[in-house]
This record gives structure tokens, C-alpha cells and sequence, in this order.
């Protein structure tokens, strides 16, 4: 028995990096998962593979989140395979950099609007079964430079800030309903990023951390499943950082 038995938890960008560790650790904490991914079937099905592989539940569906049929759609797909919905892991983000006086309106909102239309879109479709579970949880998956800033990025550094607040909005109005709500940021992680692991953003090259290394998805992901498991309860409207000292609150 692990603490996570008998749950299901929906992630969305659950094909690669961060999204796939998460779906990968719930998983291994007992979790059934459904992953969730605009595109990458590929990605999500060795997601789901891997998570079988290991004895465990997964299925995976594409959505946009941006697209309130294609969000629900994605939420009566988890019910219908899983029945129920105990965690909902915001984590579908689009990033990039551009400078400010060359940002297209467009850009501006294609960036705001996944990394924040997403989370309200999926939290809402997701509500009704999240307050029917004893133990509704929602983790949003921030970043550092809504902390720090960074050049070339203001769309992106606006929106994981938004996310911030959304997550303590949400804490509020929701605890209620027997529902958390928290926000893990990640700080300087080694992930694959327009194809290949070096493709690092500019703003990682001039940060360092205490602890002398950038860090694993994995690690995330175990934040992720302490703020969804029964130890994590006493925990709403918090952002923990998993940045190893590249930044300090």
C-alpha cells in the first residue's frame, strides 16, 4: 500500500520533462494518472508505458487547454476511465524569448494563455469531481523567474506570476469544498527543450545554486506528490520553491 491508492490524478504537458516525472512519481505513489498533452502522442504514450511497465494505471488523452470543450472533454474522458478526479496537476506551459519592444500581441497571449487560461479552465471543468473526493487537491506548476524577473521573457514571467496569485485565490475560495491549492516553482532544471537537453533558456546561464547543480525533474515531482498525499493537507495557498538556493523568499 503506498499513500496514494486509490486516487487519480489528472497532469496536464504530462508528455516530457517535468510533467512526466509527476505523472511517473503519483503513479508510483499509487496514483492512476491520466496524461495530458496538446500533441505529443508519442510522448504520452512512453509516459503511460512506463508507468505500466512499473505495475501501475495510466491512460492519456490530447487537449487544449486553452479550449473549454476540449478541457472537458479531457475531464469526462478521466472520469469515464478512472471514475473519479482526487488531484488535477496544472503543470502545461509554453515559454520563449523575445524581446519586449518585438512581442506580438499574439505571442503575449499565446504564452498567457496556456499558462494561465489552462490552469482556470482545468480547475473549473475539474471542480465538481475534486470537491466529491475527501482529499481535492490542485498544484500549480509555477517557475523562478516570476520571483526574479528575466530579459526576453516578459510574457512568461507575467503569466507564472499570475499563477501565483491564482493559487491563492483559489486557496481561499476553495478550502471550502474540502479542496488545497498550491504552487510548486521549479528553479534551474535539467530538461529537454527544443529538442535536445542543452537548449538551456538564456536567463539559467548567469543563475547559480547553493547546492553547486541544477536540479531533476524528479525532484519536482516528489514535491508534487508530498502536496498531494495525506501529509500535504495541512498545506494551502503555499508556493514552494525547488530552485536549490537560486532563490530565497
Amino acid at each position: 500500500m503506498t499513500e496514494l491508492d486509490g486516487k487519480v490524478a489528472l497532469i496536464t504537458g504530462a508528455a516530457r520533462n517535468i510533467g512526466r516525472a509527476i505523472a511517473l512519481e503519483l503513479a508510483a505513489g499509487g496514483a492512476a494518472v491520466m496524461g495530458v498533452a496538446l500533441s505529443d502522442e508519442t510522448g504520452l504514450g512512453e509516459m503511460v508505458a512506463a508507468v505500466e511497465a512499473e505495475g501501475g494505471r495510466a491512460a492519456w488523452q490530447l487537449a487544449d487547454v486553452t479550449n473549454p470543450d476540449s478541457v472537458r472533454a479531457a475531464i469526462e474522458a478521466t472520469l469515464e476511465r478512472f471514475g473519479r478526479i482526487d488531484i488535477l496537476v496544472n503543470n502545461a506551459a509554453i515559454r520563449g524569448e523575445v524581446a519586449f519592444g518585438e512581442m506580438t500581441l499574439a505571442q503575449w497571449h499565446q504564452v498567457l494563455g496556456v499558462t494561465l487560461d489552462g490552469p482556470f479552465l482545468c480547475s473549473q471543468a475539474a471542480l465538481d469531481a475534486l470537491t466529491a473526493s475527501s482529499a481535492g487537491a490542485i498544484i500549480n506548476i509555477g517557475g523562478l523567474t516570476a520571483y526574479t524577473g528575466a530579459k526576453q521573457r516578459a510574457h512568461v514571467v507575467t503569466a507564472k506570476a499570475g499563477l501565483d496569485g491564482l493559487t491563492k485565490a483559489l486557496a481561499q475560495e476553495l478550502a471550502e469544498r474540502g479542496i488545497t491549492v498550491n504552487l510548486v516553482s521549479p528553479g534551474l532544471i535539467d530538461t529537454v527543450r527544443g529538442g535536445h537537453s542543452a537548449a538551456q533558456p538564456d536567463h539559467h546561464k548567469h543563475r547559480t545554486t547553493l547546492v553547486g547543480r541544477r536540479g531533476r525533474p524528479q525532484e519536482v515531482a516528489a514535491m508534487v506528490r508530498y502536496l498531494a498525499g495525506p501529509n500535504g493537507r495541512y498545506l494551502t495557498g503555499q508556493t514552494m520553491h525547488v530552485n536549490g538556493g537560486a532563490y530565497l523568499p
